[in-house]
């Protein structure tokens, strides 16, 4: 109550949001025991699935759809965590992102992470969606893509000298393929919003839009950055990601609610009796019974279990297991299946039966911190929609569409000033022994892989692509609901880290190990963006409303005094990848181009874990044109048939074209009932008190 107090001046904004929050939530919330016909319970499985999907997440119920548009095909997904029916009201919210959030509940995995010596050794958590609908169903929404330059570098580590099965035209089809991109409304093109109409899709399930209120200190964004030096990206989406720009986010804004794989690729299908989805069903392993011809392992069931005390169950496989689920379910998953290092897995108690030294390794994450800066009490109001919803068009529904959504990405001239030539020379001559030094593995592919990673990312030093992303945070920071929040995000890390288990139970969390700040490169571009982020702060026309740095403030100056600063304030950004690299199996790789696990005849991995470098993005969009393009590819491997074109894609009840000017006309306008209003009062009553 402390901190709601002591900005009185600003306490009937943070009730009318709670009340808000409470009021939608309980509009928004299913009746009980709604279910799409999809979902069933263990009692209605079949003995045996063509294709099992392991993860109900971003990529897993992308796969789930479009295999499952083959009729003779049959499918079942099997998803560690609940329904998300329960908690639809907060799913649906965007704005209960920042202020609801699932993270830290049972919604949420919160893996730990081993303590990291560079961060003053704190415990730190990695939320992860354990929810129908992964992380896509809990995240801050930003739909935001890689650079052509970033992915073309992708495909020819992957495949060196065959480098077509991907690369930018691969990717950005199926991004493009998995959206229908709506412009912003006329009540937010005060943030001058750009975008360039050609390098969006147009009937794709997943809606990629803009709040219908952004406050109007986001028109100030571009600006300011464009004073100090970084211009404006006047087509973001297109291949050339660097630069400021205001990034489209995951919105439906026919109702303005979050548009996720589970409402996107599911809810909206037609009844499908080929596709079952079974949800609090953890899988323990996966089974092998033989060798193909090739002499690889052939996957011919998987177990899963509801919790750590109850039985194990095995469903069977007819043609393939697709793991989808993370960075960290899916090598998880491959360890316990006897696949893997075999000294990690003997050291564990799991009989080794492949030995692929790869399986999480390379492990690569986005860290973040902010520079936090006060603002008066009238910036402050208007982004509580001025102390009234009522001032935004399309009212409370609006308001509430609203997640951060002004970023930047910035390269290193944009860093480093002159010394920019300097950081890349001491980068690419310390190759060799970081090489030598700073890999988690003693085996000799792992180590080049390495190598072959370290030589991507210091070439692409040179490139105009961003290296730190800069974000505007306009939801309360930890100084308090006056303040604003310069985030600094680190973009490729030269450190890599590794996941692994020490015990032969799936259901013991596997032990997580990012190595965070391992290279001296990461804790130098941290400082170059944190003292970046303060002249930013400080550059008209932000600083007209940026009344005084709160955080670190001005007792930190040195560089020492940042690295310090850094260390004991880097979290994650959410953005995990890279433990099942596409690499080739000379470099520690674990999936070939075509998604397969080497060594394994029908098992590969589909999600964020196959991606060898680290974007300049947000994950989830990427995620999701893999995805689309891994179920094409899928589909012409075991039917003969390519993925039906985007005009027949679920979940397109409307184009751009089609769209009211003000899609909120359109939200539920349900009546709450009397009991639940006056909990929402009691609420509100209770906190005054």
């Amino acid at each position: 109550m402390r901190l709601v107090r002591s900005f009185d001046a600003l306490l009937p904004f943070r009730l009318l949001i709670l009340l808000s929050l409470v009021t939608s939530s309980l509009s928004h919330h299913p009746r009980s025991g709604h279910h799409p016909r999809s979902i069933v319970t263990a009692a209605q499985l079949q003995s045996s699935y063509d294709f099992v999907i392991v993860g109900g997440g971003t990529a897993g119920l992308v796969l789930a759809s479009r295999l499952s548009e083959d009729a003779n095909t049959t499918v079942l997904v099997l998803e560690a965590g609940d329904t998300g029916d329960a908690e639809m009201g907060i799913i649906s919210v965007p704005a209960n992102a920042y202020y609801k959030s699932l993270m830290g509940g049972p919604d949420d995995w919160s893996y730990p992470v081993v303590p990291q010596p560079a961060t003053n050794n704190r415990a730190m958590v990695w939320p992860r969606g354990k929810v129908l609908g992964g992380s896509s169903a809990v995240n801050g929404m930003y739909s935001v893509r890689p650079s052509q330059i970033e992915v073309d570098a992708w495909a020819s580590l992957a495949a060196p000298g065959n480098d077509t099965v991907w690369g930018w035209d691969t990717l950005f089809a199926g991004m493009k393929k998995s959206e229908t991109f709506v412009p912003p409304g006329d009540a937010v093109q005060a943030a001058d919003i750009q975008f360039g109409t050609g390098s969006h899709g147009s009937s794709g399930p997943l809606y990629a839009s803009y709040p219908n209120f952004i406050p109007p200190l986001v028109g100030s964004w571009g600006p300011a950055l464009s004073a100090v030096g970084v211009s404006a990206s006047p087509d973001a989406y297109g291949g050339q990601n660097w630069g400021s720009y205001v990034a489209t986010s995951s919105i439906n804004p026919t109702n303005w609610t979050r548009s996720y794989s589970r409402s996107a690729y599911i809810d909206s299908l037609p009844p499908r009796s080929n596709l079952q989805i079974l949800t609090n069903a953890t899988v323990t392993r996966l089974i092998f019974n033989g060798t193909s011809s090739s002499g690889a392992l052939t996957a011919s069931a998987v177990e899963y279990a509801s919790d750590r005390t109850s039985a194990r169950n095995t469903v069977n496989v007819g043609q393939e297991v697709i793991l989808s689920s993370g960075a960290v379910g899916s090598p998880h998953i491959l360890l316990h299946s006897g696949v893997g290092p075999s000294d990690m897995l003997n050291t564990a108690g799991v009989k080794v039966l492949h030995e692929l030294p790869g399986v999480g390794q390379h492990l690569q994450d986005h860290v973040s911190t902010q520079v936090v800066f006060n603002t008066t009490s009238e910036t402050a109001a208007s982004i509580l929609a001025s102390g009234s919803t009522a001032s935004v068009p399309g009212g409370l529904t609006s308001f509430l569409s609203f997640v951060n959504s002004a970023t930047a990405y910035v390269n290193v001239t944009a860093l480093f000033g002159d010394s920019a030539g300097a950081f890349q020379t001491a980068v690419s001559g310390a190759m060799e022994s970081s090489a030598a030094s700073l890999v988690p593995s003693q085996d000799a592919t792992v180590v080049e892989g390495y190598r072959a990673i370290y030589n991507v990312s210091q070439q692409l030093l040179s490139s105009p692509l961003g290296h730190v992303e800069i974000l505007l945070n306009l939801i309360e920071t930890p100084a308090g609901p006056q303040s604003i929040g310069i985030q600094i995000a680190l973009q490729r890390p030269f450190s890599q880290g590794y996941l692994y288990i020490n015990s032969n139970n799936t259901f013991d969390y596997p032990l997580i190990d990012p190595k965070y700040l391992s290279h001296d490169a990461d804790k130098q571009l941290l400082r170059a963006g944190a003292k970046f982020a303060r002249q930013l702060g400080q550059t008209a026309p932000l600083s007209d409303t940026l009344t005084g740095e709160v955080t670190p403030g001005s007792a930190v100056s040195s560089d020492d005094d940042w690295d310090n600063w850094v260390a004991q304030t880097i979290g994650t950004e959410f953005h995990p990848s890279s433990t099942c690299a596409m690499l080739p199996l000379s470099l520690g790789g674990v999936v070939d181009p075509d998604l397969k696990v080497y060594g394994l005849a029908n098992v590969r991995v589909v999600d964020a874990s196959i991606f060898p470098i680290q974007f300049a993005s947000h994950l989830m969009a990427p995620t999701y044109g893999l995805a689309e393009q891994a179920a094409s590819m899928i589909r012409a491997e075991h039917n003969a048939v390519t993925s039906p074109s985007s005009t027949s894609s679920p979940g397109s009840t409307s184009s751009p074209a089609q769209l009211p000017k003000n899609a909120a006309a359109s939200a539920s306008t349900s009546s709450i009932p009397a009991i639940c209003l006056s909990l929402a009062i009691y609420i509100v009553i209770g906190l005054v008190a």
